[in-house]
Protein backbone atom coordinates (compact mmCIF):
# COMPACT_ATOMS: atom_id res chain seq x y z
CA UNK A 1 0.00 0.00 0.00
CA UNK A 2 1.47 3.23 -0.98
CA UNK A 3 1.50 6.74 1.28
CA UNK A 4 -1.88 7.72 -0.60
CA UNK A 5 -3.52 4.62 0.40
CA UNK A 6 -2.67 4.41 4.22
CA UNK A 7 -4.30 8.19 4.09
CA UNK A 8 -7.17 6.95 2.98
CA UNK A 9 -7.07 4.34 4.96
CA UNK A 10 -6.64 6.54 8.40
CA UNK A 11 -9.12 9.13 6.88
CA UNK A 12 -12.02 6.01 7.06
CA UNK A 13 -11.01 4.73 10.33
CA UNK A 14 -10.98 8.16 11.75
CA UNK A 15 -14.96 9.09 10.39
CA UNK A 16 -15.86 5.73 11.67
CA UNK A 17 -13.99 6.59 14.84
CA UNK A 18 -16.06 9.75 14.86
CA UNK A 19 -19.85 8.14 13.82
CA UNK A 20 -19.53 5.78 16.82
CA UNK A 21 -18.49 9.01 18.86
CA UNK A 22 -21.82 10.26 17.98
CA UNK A 23 -24.06 7.71 18.66
CA UNK A 24 -22.81 7.80 22.08
CA UNK A 25 -24.49 11.16 22.53
CA UNK A 26 -28.14 10.13 22.44
CA UNK A 27 -28.36 6.83 23.61
CA UNK A 28 -31.49 4.59 22.89
CA UNK A 29 -33.92 4.43 25.48
CA UNK A 30 -33.70 1.32 27.46
CA UNK A 31 -36.26 -1.21 28.25
CA UNK A 32 -37.42 -1.48 31.48
CA UNK A 33 -35.59 -4.32 33.56
CA UNK A 34 -36.59 -7.91 34.02
CA UNK A 35 -38.10 -6.96 37.08
CA UNK A 36 -40.05 -4.03 37.00
CA UNK A 37 -42.47 -5.23 33.66
CA UNK A 38 -45.37 -4.98 35.54
CA UNK A 39 -46.26 -4.28 39.00
CA UNK A 40 -47.05 -7.28 40.43
CA UNK A 41 -43.67 -8.00 39.22
CA UNK A 42 -41.84 -5.18 41.04
CA UNK A 43 -43.99 -6.16 43.66
CA UNK A 44 -42.93 -9.94 44.29
CA UNK A 45 -39.34 -9.01 42.96
CA UNK A 46 -38.53 -5.42 44.48
CA UNK A 47 -37.53 -4.22 41.59
CA UNK A 48 -34.01 -2.14 41.27
CA UNK A 49 -34.69 -2.48 45.13
CA UNK A 50 -33.64 -6.39 44.99
CA UNK A 51 -35.16 -9.28 47.14
CA UNK A 52 -34.44 -7.28 50.16
CA UNK A 53 -36.63 -4.64 49.15
CA UNK A 54 -39.82 -6.83 47.84
CA UNK A 55 -43.23 -5.14 48.84
CA UNK A 56 -44.84 -9.09 49.56
CA UNK A 57 -42.22 -9.35 52.50
CA UNK A 58 -44.45 -6.82 54.62
CA UNK A 59 -47.40 -6.14 52.97
CA UNK A 60 -48.43 -9.56 51.62
CA UNK A 61 -49.04 -11.37 48.83
CA UNK A 62 -52.89 -10.02 48.46
CA UNK A 63 -51.51 -6.25 50.16
CA UNK A 64 -53.24 -7.24 53.25
CA UNK A 65 -50.15 -6.06 55.64
CA UNK A 66 -49.25 -7.81 58.59
CA UNK A 67 -51.92 -7.27 61.33
CA UNK A 68 -49.38 -4.83 62.87
CA UNK A 69 -47.12 -2.04 61.35
CA UNK A 70 -47.15 -2.72 57.75
CA UNK A 71 -50.69 -1.19 56.28
CA UNK A 72 -53.18 -2.59 54.32
CA UNK A 73 -52.22 -1.15 50.58
CA UNK A 74 -55.05 -3.50 48.89
CA UNK A 75 -57.78 -0.96 47.50
CA UNK A 76 -55.97 1.95 48.06
CA UNK A 77 -55.92 4.98 45.88
CA UNK A 78 -53.22 4.48 43.07
CA UNK A 79 -51.95 8.21 43.54
CA UNK A 80 -51.90 7.93 47.43
CA UNK A 81 -49.89 5.20 47.36
CA UNK A 82 -47.25 6.38 45.02
CA UNK A 83 -46.88 9.75 46.77
CA UNK A 84 -46.29 7.85 50.22
CA UNK A 85 -43.17 6.28 48.33
CA UNK A 86 -42.56 9.69 46.92
CA UNK A 87 -42.52 10.93 50.34
CA UNK A 88 -40.50 7.93 51.71
CA UNK A 89 -38.06 8.87 49.05
CA UNK A 90 -38.05 12.42 50.17
CA UNK A 91 -37.70 12.29 53.60
CA UNK A 92 -41.09 13.39 54.62
CA UNK A 93 -41.79 10.15 56.06
CA UNK A 94 -39.10 8.31 57.75
CA UNK A 95 -38.82 4.65 58.16
CA UNK A 96 -35.24 3.24 57.02
CA UNK A 97 -36.61 0.03 54.83
CA UNK A 98 -38.91 2.21 53.11
CA UNK A 99 -36.59 4.83 52.45
CA UNK A 100 -34.27 2.48 51.04
CA UNK A 101 -36.76 1.05 49.22
CA UNK A 102 -38.37 3.87 47.24
CA UNK A 103 -34.91 5.86 46.66
CA UNK A 104 -34.16 2.78 44.45
CA UNK A 105 -37.74 2.88 42.12
CA UNK A 106 -38.25 5.33 39.72
CA UNK A 107 -41.02 7.20 39.30
CA UNK A 108 -42.46 4.74 36.79
CA UNK A 109 -41.65 1.72 39.23
CA UNK A 110 -43.59 3.27 41.67
CA UNK A 111 -47.07 4.23 39.54
CA UNK A 112 -46.90 0.40 38.64
CA UNK A 113 -46.40 -0.75 41.87
CA UNK A 114 -49.31 1.31 43.40
CA UNK A 115 -51.63 0.48 40.43
CA UNK A 116 -51.20 -3.13 41.03
CA UNK A 117 -52.13 -2.81 44.98
CA UNK A 118 -55.08 0.08 44.46
CA UNK A 119 -56.31 -3.23 42.05
CA UNK A 120 -56.54 -5.78 45.09
CA UNK A 121 -59.97 -6.60 46.50
CA UNK A 122 -60.09 -5.09 50.08
CA UNK A 123 -59.69 -8.13 52.03
CA UNK A 124 -63.10 -10.16 53.40
CA UNK A 125 -64.10 -9.39 56.78
CA UNK A 126 -62.81 -12.02 59.36
CA UNK A 127 -64.73 -13.08 62.73
CA UNK A 128 -65.36 -10.38 64.42
CA UNK A 129 -63.08 -9.14 67.74
CA UNK A 130 -64.09 -7.40 70.65
CA UNK A 131 -62.54 -4.02 71.14
CA UNK A 132 -60.92 -2.52 74.23
CA UNK A 133 -63.45 -1.51 76.72
CA UNK A 134 -61.55 1.99 76.12
CA UNK A 135 -62.38 2.07 72.11
CA UNK A 136 -66.13 1.21 73.02
CA UNK A 137 -65.86 4.55 75.06
CA UNK A 138 -68.73 7.39 73.63
CA UNK A 139 -66.06 9.65 74.25
CA UNK A 140 -63.98 7.99 71.64
CA UNK A 141 -66.86 7.87 69.51
CA UNK A 142 -67.78 11.78 69.86
CA UNK A 143 -64.03 12.44 69.10
CA UNK A 144 -63.64 10.40 65.98
CA UNK A 145 -67.94 11.34 64.53
CA UNK A 146 -67.50 14.97 65.69
CA UNK A 147 -64.12 16.14 67.48
CA UNK A 148 -63.42 18.11 70.39
CA UNK A 149 -64.78 21.96 70.10
CA UNK A 150 -63.32 22.85 73.60
CA UNK A 151 -59.30 21.90 71.97
CA UNK A 152 -60.50 23.07 68.78
CA UNK A 153 -59.77 19.15 67.24
CA UNK A 154 -61.81 18.75 64.10
CA UNK A 155 -63.07 15.64 63.49
CA UNK A 156 -61.59 12.67 61.78
CA UNK A 157 -64.70 12.05 59.85
CA UNK A 158 -64.00 14.96 58.29
CA UNK A 159 -61.38 14.26 56.26
CA UNK A 160 -61.47 10.06 56.55
CA UNK A 161 -65.61 9.84 56.70
CA UNK A 162 -68.37 8.03 59.23
CA UNK A 163 -67.30 5.05 58.52
CA UNK A 164 -63.72 5.54 57.64
CA UNK A 165 -63.98 5.04 54.24
CA UNK A 166 -61.97 7.76 53.41
CA UNK A 167 -63.02 10.73 51.66
CA UNK A 168 -61.16 12.02 48.13
CA UNK A 169 -58.50 10.13 46.81
CA UNK A 170 -55.95 12.28 49.34
CA UNK A 171 -57.51 10.91 52.78
CA UNK A 172 -56.90 7.49 52.74
CA UNK A 173 -59.49 4.50 54.57
CA UNK A 174 -58.46 3.95 58.43
CA UNK A 175 -60.97 1.45 58.52
CA UNK A 176 -59.21 -2.30 57.79
CA UNK A 177 -55.35 -0.73 58.48
CA UNK A 178 -54.02 -2.78 61.56
CA UNK A 179 -54.73 -0.40 64.86
CA UNK A 180 -51.09 -0.39 65.80
CA UNK A 181 -49.87 0.66 62.79
CA UNK A 182 -52.80 3.49 62.99
CA UNK A 183 -51.09 4.39 66.47
CA UNK A 184 -47.59 4.79 64.99
CA UNK A 185 -48.87 7.10 62.85
CA UNK A 186 -50.39 9.53 65.53
CA UNK A 187 -46.93 9.13 66.95
CA UNK A 188 -45.07 9.86 63.99
CA UNK A 189 -47.08 13.28 63.22
CA UNK A 190 -46.58 14.41 66.99
CA UNK A 191 -42.72 13.71 66.69
CA UNK A 192 -42.15 15.36 63.03
CA UNK A 193 -41.25 11.64 61.62
CA UNK A 194 -43.72 12.09 59.46
CA UNK A 195 -45.28 15.73 57.69
CA UNK A 196 -46.11 17.40 54.78
CA UNK A 197 -50.10 17.07 55.00
CA UNK A 198 -52.43 19.54 53.41
CA UNK A 199 -52.17 22.64 56.33
CA UNK A 200 -50.72 20.47 58.66
CA UNK A 201 -53.86 19.79 59.82
CA UNK A 202 -52.63 15.61 61.03
CA UNK A 203 -49.39 17.62 63.08
CA UNK A 204 -52.24 19.81 64.55
CA UNK A 205 -54.78 17.30 65.73
CA UNK A 206 -52.34 14.53 66.92
CA UNK A 207 -50.44 17.23 69.09
CA UNK A 208 -53.84 18.06 70.67
CA UNK A 209 -54.73 14.40 71.37
CA UNK A 210 -53.93 13.16 74.84
CA UNK A 211 -51.06 10.28 75.06
CA UNK A 212 -54.23 7.95 76.20
CA UNK A 213 -56.14 8.53 73.91
CA UNK A 214 -54.36 7.22 70.60
CA UNK A 215 -54.30 4.05 70.95
CA UNK A 216 -58.48 3.47 71.66
CA UNK A 217 -59.17 5.72 68.90
CA UNK A 218 -56.89 3.89 66.50
CA UNK A 219 -58.78 0.85 67.21
CA UNK A 220 -62.06 2.76 67.04
CA UNK A 221 -60.81 4.20 63.47
CA UNK A 222 -59.47 0.54 62.32
CA UNK A 223 -62.75 -1.35 63.69
CA UNK A 224 -65.29 0.85 62.50
CA UNK A 225 -68.64 -0.86 61.01
CA UNK A 226 -69.69 -1.22 57.23
CA UNK A 227 -66.14 0.53 56.65
CA UNK A 228 -65.41 0.06 53.05
CA UNK A 229 -68.48 -1.84 52.38
CA UNK A 230 -68.70 -4.38 55.23
CA UNK A 231 -71.64 -5.11 56.07
CA UNK A 232 -70.76 -6.34 59.22
CA UNK A 233 -68.63 -4.61 62.16
CA UNK A 234 -64.80 -5.57 62.22
CA UNK A 235 -65.16 -5.99 65.76
CA UNK A 236 -67.85 -5.85 68.34
CA UNK A 237 -67.81 -3.83 72.16
CA UNK A 238 -67.96 -6.58 75.15
CA UNK A 239 -71.45 -7.00 76.49
CA UNK A 240 -72.65 -4.54 79.56
CA UNK A 241 -72.45 -6.26 82.60
CA UNK A 242 -75.90 -5.45 84.45
CA UNK A 243 -75.45 -4.66 88.13
CA UNK A 244 -76.45 -7.09 90.53
CA UNK A 245 -78.35 -6.10 93.00
CA UNK A 246 -77.50 -8.81 94.95
CA UNK A 247 -74.05 -8.83 95.07
CA UNK A 248 -73.77 -4.81 94.49
CA UNK A 249 -71.43 -5.87 91.32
Amino acid sequence: MNYTGNIRTCQGLAAMALMALASCDKPEPTAPGAFETTGELIALSGGDAGAAGACVTCHGLKGRGDGNLSPRLAGLDAGYIARQLEYFSAGQRRHPQMSWIAARLDWRARVKVANHYAALPVPEEEEGEFLSVAACSPAIARLYQQGDAVREIEACAVCHGANARGVGAGNPPLAGQPAPYLVRQLENWRSGERYGDPLDAMTHVSRLLSAAELVPLAEYSAHLTDANGRREPRAICPPTRRRDPRSGA
